[in-house]
């Protein structure tokens, strides 16, 4: 019988990088003259791949941001993460205790997702288990990458519980036909609306093992996608 695979989402979930992603991008729009705070930042960008919010960025802009500034987003991000990047609190002992099979699939390219994942040392327990939605060509909210990371380990939809921190995981993993829990640490505020998405919400990481436990114990649950 195959066992029940866990899909976690990498930034946000395994990695805490959001934080530090909203505020360089916080910084660099400031300096083109779009006003946003710290937390407008982080909702703006929470689970989105950059090429959609910098075209939503260039929208409130009214003009084309420079060619740079992507690239310049990327090295910046990646120059705070050397120093500042750690792995989400109590996540790597949730993994290490884990007893199902699992993986990540992020929005983010493979590139990024293995260094997010090598500086926080997480990167050994998801050697060969890694999806990119830029590989796949699907990203959140539709359910592509989900579906192939699951079928890629021959595991059925609704044998899968996907965990994600943003709007737009949720709604991909409930379109995939799968279990959703929803990571809202109460700082986030956002519990309430990944529960409106039909996610299992919880605000610590230590709380997982006992939700996943509750999960295997029911068997697979068949459920409406959205």
């Amino acid at each position: 019988m195959t066992k029940p695979l866990v899909i976690f989402d990498c930034d946000g979930v395994l990695v805490d990088s959001e934080g530090l992603s909203a505020q360089v991008m916080w910084e660099m729009a400031g300096q083109e003259g779009l006003a946003f705070s710290p937390e407008q930042a982080l909702a703006f960008i929470r689970g989105r791949k950059v090429a959609e919010w910098v075209g939503q960025l260039e929208v409130r802009l009214g003009r084309a941001l420079p060619s740079g500034f992507v690239p310049r987003f990327r090295t910046r991000t990646a120059e705070l993460f050397a120093t500042e990047l750690r792995a989400v609190p109590h996540v790597r002992e949730v993994i290490d205790g884990l007893r199902l099979p699992f993986c990540t699939a992020s929005s983010a390219p493979r590139e990024k997702i293995l260094n997010t994942l090598g500086l926080t040392g997480l990167l050994p327990f998801f050697q060969g288990r890694i999806y990119s939605a830029y590989e796949v060509g699907s990203w959140k909210p539709e359910p592509g990458l989900f579906l192939h990371a699951a079928a890629d380990l021959d595991v059925p939809a609704d044998g899968c519980a996907v965990v994600e921190d943003s709007v737009v995981g949720v709604i991909a993993g409930r379109a995939a036909g799968m279990t959703v829990f929803g990571y809202a640490p109460p700082e986030s505020g956002t519990a309430a609306e990944l529960r409106a998405e039909g996610a299992t919400v919880f605000g610590s990481m230590a709380e997982l093992p006992e939700l996943l436990g509750r999960w295997t114990a029911q068997g697979p649950v068949r459920h409406a996608t959205r």
